[in-house]
């Protein structure tokens, strides 16, 4: 079957995008009247902002144009082939299936984060101790600030302010806490890993040409590649990363003992 880029987008390809792309613009149109993001974005549940719902409609909701473009180009090359190859129905089963099995993945590890995170607050809240505070930014943040790295020394060399920098320390925690578990979680990443892993599993040895990197690769290898890279840096905690890595780890995950399900048991499965 001949898929060009100009070929007929598949039904519930077309549905998919036609909802990401709704959604993006009345999050565009209403600005800060309703916050979408966070109305639909996936919260961990325990947040005031958290609802069951939101496993679903955080992967409709984009932050900016770039990061739904990327997603919905990714779901438009590659869903409409599986598509073609497994059916409308079966398609969107996997779809949701990988983008949900990415969001609990994601969620597990978050919760999993955040108790570590109230455990070195409530040892600080014990001891209070300047190296305490390092470790905990180094662990949430990926570095220590400048700034905070002055207001503990600071703390060091006047022992005598010793509960003015524990009141503002305490501030500092609540604020990294509060941010672990109020930020949401949003955009088509786990699901579109999922697809990714698909293709890559059906069609092992197509040949892709990537935009960052013009040199043709298979595409088991770009997968192989892609989930290593994911991996690293999901592990890496580096400073400034706000990419949801293990969501993304989630969607291939799940993806992969999907169609390993259906390959084992056939086309039976609808």
């Amino acid at each position: 079957m001949n898929l060009r880029p100009l070929d007929n987008i598949t039904p519930a390809v077309k549905v998919i995008l036609a909802i990401n792309i709704v959604i993006f613009l009345a999050a565009s149109l209403l600005g800060d009247t309703i916050n979408l993001s966070s109305v639909l974005g996936m919260h961990l549940p325990g947040a005031g902002h958290f609802a069951v719902y939101q496993y679903v409609t955080h992967m409709f909701t984009h932050v900016d144009l770039m990061h739904i473009f990327f997603n919905m180009f990714a779901v438009y090359m590659f869903g409409r082939v599986l598509e073609h190859v497994w059916g409308s129905k079966r398609f969107l089963f996997y779809y949701f299936a990988t983008g949900l099995g990415a969001a609990l993945l994601h969620s597990l590890v978050g919760w999993y984060e955040y108790h570590q995170l109230q455990e070195m607050y409530r040892a600080f809240q014990e001891t209070p101790d300047a190296g305490l505070v390092a470790e905990f930014a180094r662990k949430a943040l990926g570095e220590l600030p400048p700034a905070l790295h002055e207001h503990l020394n600071e703390w060091t060399l006047q022992p005598e302010r010793s509960a003015w920098f524990v009141e503002e320390i305490n501030e500092f925690y609540e604020w990294i806490l509060d941010g672990k578990l109020n930020v949401p979680t949003i955009g088509a990443s786990g699901a579109v890993f999922g697809l990714l892993l698909a293709f890559g599993m059906l069609f092992p040895n197509t040949e892709l040409m990537l935009m960052f990197l013009p040199i043709p690769i298979k595409a088991k290898y770009f997968v192989i590649g892609y989930g290593a890279i994911e991996l690293f840096f999901g592990l890496q905690h580096q400073a400034g990363d706000n990419v949801a890595h293990f969501a993304h780890l989630g969607g291939m995950l799940f993806g992969f003992f999907i169609v390993r399900y259906w390959r084992k048991h056939g086309r039976r499965f609808y």
